[in-house]
């Protein structure tokens, strides 16, 4: 780069520099990639010579096009698509016993929908976590007939809670 080109470089930053960094944070919301649109725009003039020996307002009006074009470039990259800029830390997910108590009512009130035999087996085996012999024996029935009623109320509830929309 010879002396007149940097000499009139500089001339067309400090003519037009400013406006070009307005004109794009203005744009854009974020002041850092205008800068850095600023330069890019500002290298892509020095690269071209015939821009610089250009008269004031084509060099200008060619200054701002290029803004313009990278800005649309960005926007439309994956990168941008990708990115959230914030100011604000999002909140930190907090473990509460929302989702929790909201399955349990469901839970209640499908067990409800059941038999008193039928959800005496399941709270029984699944809640209390007694073993087939240990119901069997609880509520004088045989084995077998606690298999059958526990098979059945899982049914039951499977269907009790498919019409609730818990399940499909």
């Amino acid at each position: 780069m010879s002396n007149t080109q940097a000499e009139l470089l500089r001339a067309l930053n400090e003519a037009h520099g400013q406006a070009l960094f307005r004109y794009v944070a203005r744009l854009t919301g974020d002041y850092s990639f205008a800068q850095d649109v600023v330069q890019e725009a500002m290298l892509r003039a020095w690269k071209r010579p015939e821009i610089l020996e250009q008269g004031d307002e084509s060099a200008r009006a060619w200054l701002f096009t290029v803004a313009r074009n990278l800005v649309i470039d960005d926007r439309r990259s994956a990168r941008y698509g990708h990115e959230i800029v914030t100011d604000d830390i999002p909140e930190r997910r907090s473990d509460d016993a929302t989702d929790a108590l909201l399955d349990s009512w469901l839970l209640s009130d499908a067990l409800a929908m059941l038999s008193v035999e039928h959800r005496t087996a399941v709270v029984s085996a699944y809640y209390l976590g007694h073993s087939i012999a240990e119901i069997a024996r609880r509520e004088d029935i045989p084995e077998g007939t606690v298999k059958s009623r526990l098979h059945y109320a899982l049914r039951a509830l499977k269907l009790a809670l498919q019409e609730r929309g818990v399940t499909q």
